[in-house]
């Protein structure tokens, strides 16, 4: 089952980035990412109640699936959007990789889990394996204005998705389920989205295009609904800093599908910052995935 749930996470994410750019257009950001999780969160609470799945929670559970929902289905997908506006799908996932190590350092800050010496090792790779990613693409012409701004946004994207893998640490350390947390984190994440609506002023805008529907579909139902599930699954049990390994492969998959799909130039630069970026990732976690173990309670 975790083998089925791990590669089941890589090749869901490993997809939704090149349906992200569908997604980004005629439609304000902020809309588009609060349509994903209203039809995301409709969807997944059904299929809670008809299974008959829903636990029992407390006032303090639905705290911190509040957090969970700014974290994991709202705040960080507004990031990889606006990201998206200039960065290609590819790269987005090769910033997002970065999970991995964060993860390790957060699990460290707040469940105590003592990183070994490979960490620093990873991170000095991982940081020039960006770099050569980056460079070309800082510096070449493009229309679609690619700077530090975007990678910033790509960057908090990502701090923001791990914060929320250590939440789903606390819901599984309380019995509580992916089906449940996720379901109720959907809804606070969409109200959220819903309320920077009005603030800001933003327009329900709609595209009626196949290509912008087929993305919002695609993107709700199989990379929230089911790729979240499955990846939340795989953090309890083996950990949160194992099941981010999933996300080292999310770049070779997205990568592929953006040289297709977007154009996307490979170079000498980019093909050696992608394979130190990837083997800075799996140092981390001694390259093998140790698919047995669990998290402990």
């Amino acid at each position: 089952m975790t083998q089925f749930l791990y590669l089941s996470t890589v090749l869901i994410w490993g997809t939704t980035w090149i349906a992200i750019p569908f997604q980004l257009g005629e439609v304000p950001v902020l809309t588009s990412v609060f349509y994903r999780f209203a039809l995301a969160a409709t969807i997944m609470m059904s299929l809670v109640m008809v299974s008959r799945r829903l636990q029992t929670t407390s006032k303090q559970d639905h705290g911190f699936m509040v957090l969970q929902g700014l974290c994991l289905f709202s705040l960080n997908f507004v990031c990889f959007y606006t990201a998206g506006l200039a960065i290609t799908s590819g790269l987005l996932s090769v910033i997002f990789s970065a999970a991995t190590l964060l993860n390790v350092i957060n699990n460290r800050i707040f469940w105590g889990e003592k990183p070994t010496r490979a960490i620093f090792g990873a991170s000095f790779l991982g940081i020039v394996g960006l770099s050569l990613m980056f460079w070309p693409e800082l510096q070449r012409d493009s229309s679609k204005g690619v700077d530090f701004t975007s990678i910033g946004f790509a960057f908090l994207g990502t701090f923001l998705f791990s914060l929320g893998n250590m939440i789903s640490v606390r819901h599984y350390k309380k019995n509580l389920k992916p089906f449940t947390t996720s379901a109720y984190a959907m809804i606070y994440g969409a109200l959220f989205l819903a309320i920077l609506l009005v603030i800001t002023g933003t327009p329900l805008a709609w595209d009626s295009q196949p290509q912008y529907l087929g993305s919002l579909f695609y993107l709700a139902i199989v990379g929230t609904v089911a790729g979240f599930t499955a990846y939340l699954s795989l953090v309890g049990r083996i950990g949160a800093s194992k099941a981010a390994y999933a996300t080292v492969m999310f770049p070779v998959v997205a990568l592929a599908l953006s040289t297709v799909f977007e154009g996307y130039l490979w170079t000498l630069s980019s093909v050696g910052g992608l394979v130190l970026v990837l083997l800075g990732n799996g140092f981390i976690l001694g390259i093998k995935l140790p698919l047995s173990n669990r998290v402990k309670t």
